[in-house]
């Protein structure tokens, strides 16, 4: 890997050039390399969002560091060519690309990758391939797989994040299409509404009504994990990536449990702040503003990046942002292990306490699906980018369908660090349902800040669910109260159940029954308090 020079550089850029693939497309993108010496080890990013996504790469300080940077449009945008099919060709894609740069008189053979979101999918995608020359890959922000934790999660359709994402990527394919020559009139008519009335598409019953996007019938028609995401699957083989990675996840991103489980499966340095998806890496994340520390360049988090792919000591091995102590921590492993899983329980008088509860007396609530509980916060994606992270859940907590269990005013610091889940012992008059779950940071004002969210679609009357919350670092300071939501939606983060059984893509507005739901009160939360 090649040594760090900030002497004064002369630099080329060849701008749409042509990478042949295996199937004969021809995919561009530019190779930005020192007019002088080499050869060159190159850093990889490959994008289907254009230009733009391209600025998040550290192109000057790569260079600075000596390597080329080559930019890349996946098939079907930019200036590439071919059709853009979601994640289906990005292994093979990537592949073909190492070896064309490997290839290339101003390589040195070797190549390193690096992203955010689909950016490192397309990386980690490729590095499954086992491609010749691939010596390591930054990952930010990507889920683990494409079906739980990208498209569902908990068994719920992530519907506003689903039809935010594929409108933008229909869009992108149509003025490919248009500057190929292509008449898109009718094709973006189609697609109008999901873009600029994305509120009222959502409502739309049956979701597989909604018109513009391609692959959304597919999406939407296979809410179990079946032959159709096993084939997509493939492509992400995690016991076939052999070269180290790097990861970084947000404690507010939507990828944050795909993030920490490629970390899990695939080992490597991890960094986890106090950021979303679109807000990644910045100080702030919804309501609250953690400071200029929580930023990546208190962190160093470029020249972190740069020291792992040029295969240097990056430092500890799991950096993490406690969130209320507002600090970074470096840990030696994730999830801590002095954290210990402690069982809150969600009592019938609306007290969560670690004591278990005398009453057996169930909390009930009704939930209409035509009324659904609007997302407030939260890991989202959604088109409204300000509706996401920790907002005020005041509002939502007025609401009748709303249950709410609260500690009493803690009298020193609770730290919570590592895998949430909530353990629900409920019922409901309907054949199906879904049970919500979030955890909230009551402040002495009154404020009630959103910490993590998860939801669970069931199948059954009855029984003993557990909700995902995935996880978190969250210190609920003195004086503070630690609050548990439960309810049965949470619109348009995720779509409405119906309640009646039938696939919730093919769900009519006459299919919407009210429920009629019940929480016991030996229902908990668990949370890994860390000792202070």
């Amino acid at each position: 890997m090649p040594k760090l020079d900030r002497s004064p550089m002369r630099v080329t850029a060849e701008y749409d050039t042509p990478m042949p693939m295996r199937d004969g497309t021809v995919l561009r993108g530019t190779v930005h390399r020192r007019a002088e010496g080499g050869p060159f080890p190159a850093l990889l990013a490959r994008s289907p969002y254009g230009e733009g996504a391209f600025r998040m790469i550290p192109v000057t300080a790569a260079l600075e560091a000596g390597f080329a940077v080559v930019l890349q449009h996946c098939r079907g945008r930019g200036s590439s060519d071919g059709e853009f099919r979601p994640w289906r060709d990005e292994g093979d894609d990537g592949h073909d690309t190492i070896a064309w740069i490997t290839g290339q008189p101003w390589s040195n053979g070797e190549v390193v990758m690096t992203g955010m979101s689909y950016l490192a999918g397309c990386a980690l995608q490729a590095a499954a391939t086992r491609p010749p020359g691939l010596k390591a890959v930054y990952a930010a922000m990507t889920p683990h797989d494409f079906h739980d934790g990208l498209k569902y999660h908990g068994g719920a359709l992530a519907l506003g994040s689903a039809l935010n994402w594929g409108a933008m990527q229909a869009a992108l394919g149509l003025m490919h299409a248009a500057e190929a020559g292509e008449d898109v009139g009718a094709a973006f008519g189609a697609l109008l509404p999901a873009m600029t009335d994305q509120a009222t598409a959502l409502r739309t019953l049956p979701l597989d009504t909604i018109e513009g996007i391609p692959w959304w019938r597919e999406w939407i028609s296979h809410p179990e994990r079946d032959a159709f995401w096993e084939e997509l699957a493939e492509t992400l083989r995690h016991d076939r990536i052999e070269v180290p990675v790097m990861h970084v996840a947000g404690w507010f991103d939507l990828f944050l449990a795909g993030t920490l489980e490629n970390h899990r499966r695939l080992g490597g340095p991890l960094v986890v702040g106090p950021w979303s998806h679109l807000t990644a890496a910045s100080s702030g994340t919804g309501r609250l503003d953690f400071g200029f520390a929580a930023s990546a360049p208190a962190v160093q988090l470029e020249q972190r990046q740069l020291a792992f792919l040029m295969g240097r000591d990056t430092g500890p091995a799991v950096r993490i942002f406690v969130m209320g102590d507002d600090v970074w921590r470096d840990e030696e492993a994730w999830p801590l292990a002095r954290a210990v899983d402690t069982p809150y329980y969600l009592r019938a008088d609306g007290l969560l306490s670690p004591e278990p509860p005398v009453s057996a007396e169930p909390a009930t609530f009704t939930f209409d699906p035509r009324d659904p509980v609007p997302t407030t916060g939260g890991p989202t994606l959604l088109a409204d980018p300000t509706n996401v992270g920790p907002q005020d859940q005041r509002d939502v907590e007025r609401r009748p369908d709303v249950l709410c269990y609260t500690t009493g005013v803690l009298g020193s610091d609770v730290e919570v660090t590592g895998p949430v889940s909530v353990t629900l012992h409920a019922e409901t008059s309907a054949a199906a349902t879904d049970w919500t779950a979030k955890l909230v940071d009551v402040y002495p004002d009154g404020r009630a800040m959103s910490v993590i969210d998860g939801i669970v679609r069931t199948g059954t009357p009855s029984g003993t669910y557990v909700i995902d919350l995935v996880a978190t670092s969250q210190v609920f300071k003195a004086g503070h109260r630690i609050r548990v939501e439960i309810s049965s939606s949470n619109f348009p983060r995720f779509d409405r159940n119906p309640g009646t059984g039938r696939p919730a893509a093919l769900a009519t507005e006459a299919d919407l029954v009210v429920q009629n739901q019940r929480v016991f009160p030996d229902s908990y939360i668990t949370l890994p308090v860390v000792p202070r």
